[in-house]
């Protein structure tokens, strides 16, 4: 019997209940968690900006300990320190050759049933079918993934850090260091500074950008955003926050701008924080009907800018999460300073409503 916290429809509260969970079948592995991110992607399932089919088990953002292999397995052993990727990636199928395996074709026509790779879920509470958030289901005690979807890791890794790593670090940090394109000197800008906007402050500081400028409404963000590498601040309460940026850039505009809030507003915003010939990176998740009224001619071709999506941090998950780990190690990214707070499952609900009101960086829950 596994502890979980199930979504139950929108608006309403995550329900802790006892569920059973299935041995792993063929390519799957059970793991006993050990410890998971409370991420605005599972708020914003609970408010129906994401869809998702109830009841099901959230959480993505997860790290733990094999507990069984299923049938074939042979990556990993039982004992295995893992982080989950909620991308899993075969390494074989057309974009994974191409070197996109974070648009890996396997996973994504099952991704919104909720189960596992073949449709199915492994969980059941009072007989009743619980679906698992992005082949993960991290609010739990235990879950079964599928193997494509995790990496070992070493046994001396903080399994707190390690959860941290396999979202928002890598959404963050990889779309500084994989989608964009900083060059030494570079100025970027950051629009807000949340987890994953403080993770893109990192990898920019990591690829050599020389002005990193951070926007958020929020005094203590700010603050940590300093800490975690920016270079300048902009209150986008005090003052257009465009003409500050532009001020700042001697009135070019950002060589890059990012966007990690998934507003139309603010990806306007960041569009037009952005030079002539420069980048901007959208790394937000909006709502599936977000459209954009960007003027093409002026805004876009006159001007050469790229607008770029950036999923999942563009990660190649078995390059990237050991490179990450031994950036951690050598003091070059910092994580433990991510870690807010740490929670247990019963504190959930809490984590999830004070989210945008608090000045966390991250809640982790710990099993």
């Amino acid at each position: 019997m596994s502890k979980a916290a199930v979504y139950t429809g929108i608006g309403k509260p995550l329900e802790i209940r006892d569920c059973e969970v299935d041995a792993p079948r063929v390519g799957e592995v059970k793991l006993r968690m050990a410890a998971s991110g409370v991420c605005h992607s599972d708020l914003s399932v609970m408010r129906g900006i994401q869809t998702a089919d109830a009841p099901m088990v959230l959480g993505h953002e997860g790290a733990g300990v094999v507990q069984e292999l299923g049938p074939g397995v042979t990556e990993v052993a039982v004992g295995d320190h893992v982080v989950i990727s909620w991308v899993p990636q075969c390494g074989t199928c057309y974009t994974c050759r191409r070197g996109q395996p974070e648009l890996c074709e396997i996973g994504d026509p099952v991704a919104a049933a909720g189960g596992l790779l073949d449709g199915t879920t492994r969980i059941t509470s009072g007989g009743e079918k619980i679906r698992q958030m992005a082949f993960a289901g991290t609010f739990a005690e235990v879950a079964v993934v599928p193997v494509m979807g995790i990496v070992k890791v070493p046994k001396d890794l903080d399994l707190k850090v390690g959860a941290l790593i396999g979202c928002g670090v890598l959404t963050g940090v990889g779309a500084a260091v994989n989608t964009a394109e900083i060059l030494k000197g570079d100025s970027v800008v950051i629009l807000g500074c949340g987890g994953v906007g403080l993770n893109i402050i990192q990898g920019a500081r990591l690829a050599g950008a020389e002005r990193i400028i951070a926007v958020d409404t929020n005094p203590r963000k700010l603050e940590l955003a300093t800490f975690f590498g920016a270079t300048d601040l902009v209150n986008a309460t005090q003052g257009d926050a465009v003409s500050q940026v532009i001020a700042l850039t001697e009135g070019r505009g950002a060589d890059v701008a990012f966007e990690a809030i998934g507003l139309e507003s603010t990806v306007e915003l960041a569009i037009n924080m952005t030079r002539r010939g420069g980048q901007a990176i959208l790394a937000g998740l909006p709502k599936l009907d977000a459209m954009l009224n960007i003027p093409v001619s002026l805004g876009i071709v006159r001007k050469e800018r790229t607008i770029k999506g950036s999923w999942y941090g563009t990660a190649d998950v078995r390059r990237d999460i050991p490179r990450f780990v031994e950036y951690y190690k050598s003091g070059q990214l910092k994580l433990d300073e991510l870690v807010s707070r740490t929670i247990s499952i019963d504190e959930v609900n809490d984590a999830l409503e004070t989210m945008e009101t608090s000045d966390f960086a991250r809640s982790v829950i710990v099993y």
